[in-house]
């Protein structure tokens, strides 16, 4: 098994606080009148953005313009995470209360 990149161990394993998201859903689209398929939460600033599968893909353009490396998902039961640098998937990612919905949040 590949070791996780130094981003997902710190990540992982040095977080003492939890993120704050920033809405219970994607920032842009709520604000542009956008629609998503997933939400995900940048474990640097709290910020909420849609999927890649998503039209407008805002947490992958949140990182373009913060470099802000890991990602994780925010839908309910789903822990993984990513990271953007080093193109790396941690499966299971420990988190604390608030970082992961108890139920899916949609655009409609």
């Amino acid at each position: 098994m590949k070791k996780a990149c130094s981003h997902l161990e710190a990540t992982a394993h040095q977080r003492t606080d939890p993120i704050h998201p920033t809405g219970h859903g994607c920032v842009e689209c709520l604000r542009d009148g956008g629609e998503w398929v997933h939400l995900r939460l940048c474990l640097t600033c709290g910020h909420v953005g849609c999927c890649d599968d998503s039209p407008s893909r805002h947490a992958t353009r949140h990182f373009h313009a913060s470099s802000h490396p890991v990602i994780k998902s925010f839908e309910p039961g789903e822990d993984w995470a990513w990271c953007f640098v080093d193109e790396q998937l941690l499966e299971q990612i420990p988190t604390f209360p608030g970082e992961s919905p108890s139920v899916h949040y949609s655009a409609t």
